[in-house]
């Protein structure tokens, strides 16, 4: 039986997602909830928001979703740590 390189998306909230977290590295394996923000249809990025903190979410490979601002969304995916500390889920 082959062995699955997938991990399992840790249940974090919005808020442990800073820098000094744990969770807070290349390629970390997270699930996150939130409040849908925004999304811009070109670049397939949707921002969700819960309390004051904020996620970029790449959404190129989620295909027939009606994404509405205010709805609620839960997200699994690895996070891409850019420069500056810019996240993208």
């Amino acid at each position: 039986m082959a062995s699955s390189t997938l991990k399992p998306g840790v249940p974090i909230t919005l808020q442990e997602l800073e820098p000094s977290s744990e969770m807070f590295k290349q390629g970390a394996s997270i699930r996150v909830t939130g409040t849908l923000q925004s999304y811009d249809v070109d670049s397939a990025v949707a921002v969700i928001r819960d309390g004051s903190a904020t996620l970029r979410i790449d959404t190129q490979h989620l295909r027939e979703i009606g994404f509405r601002s205010g709805s609620m969304f839960q997200f699994i995916g690895e996070l891409l740590i850019r420069p500056n500390n810019d996240v993208i889920l």
